[in-house]
């Protein structure tokens, strides 16, 4: 008999998290899946005017909260990483620095916003921005949810020994927020780059 052992066919594709967190995401994915097409089909019939708007957006801006959600991402799956390998204290450390990321997330976006509000460019000025600020606030709206997840999981990581459940919470919330970070990057996209 061979010395390695193979996995069940069920234990080589593991879910990572609850049923329930996936059916949440599927459902908010879809949600901003019609908000996006939404946007396309109306910037589609005003090319000129969404164009326009749109160089009124500080790419550089878009651009460091680009790499903040990445680099979250990043952060958030070390730390799915090193709970799978029995190092609390780094999993901690990880999704800590997940936190920071997205709390620098939200910075970025109040002086963009700042910048903004200062040019009179406001939620009424056109619907290229009435799009822009339902988008990225809904958006924020994830990232403020998601930080506040994270948060918990910290609380939770720092347990001497973790449950089934903790482990599933940790998977869950880590999923919540690589699908805010996905959403980030096509927001990006659609907003800040498309021609």
């Amino acid at each position: 008999m061979s010395s390695t052992t193979k996995l069940s066919p069920a234990a080589e594709s593991h879910l990572p998290g609850e049923a329930g967190v996936w059916m949440f995401i599927i459902g908010d994915m879809l949600m901003f899946s019609l908000l996006f097409s939404v946007f396309v089909y109306y910037r589609a019939d005003d090319v000129a005017l969404f164009a326009s708007s749109q160089q009124a957006l500080n790419q550089t801006y878009g651009l460091f909260n680009t790499i903040l959600m990445l680099t979250s991402s990043w952060f958030v799956a070390l730390a799915i990483h090193a709970q799978r390998h029995q190092l609390a204290h780094l999993t901690t450390r990880f999704l800590i620095g997940a936190v920071l990321c997205g709390l620098g997330f939200i910075v970025v976006k109040v002086f963009e916003y700042g910048e903004k509000f200062a040019a009179d460019l406001t939620i009424v000025t056109n619907d290229f921005f009435m799009y822009y600020y339902l988008l990225t606030g809904i958006h924020l709206l994830h990232v403020v949810i998601g930080i506040i997840v994270l948060l918990y999981l910290c609380t939770v990581s720092r347990g001497p020994e973790l449950s089934q459940g903790d482990v599933n919470m940790l998977e869950s919330g880590a999923s919540f927020w690589h699908m805010v970070d996905m959403l980030w990057i096509v927001l990006f996209a659609l907003l800040y780059l498309m021609r």
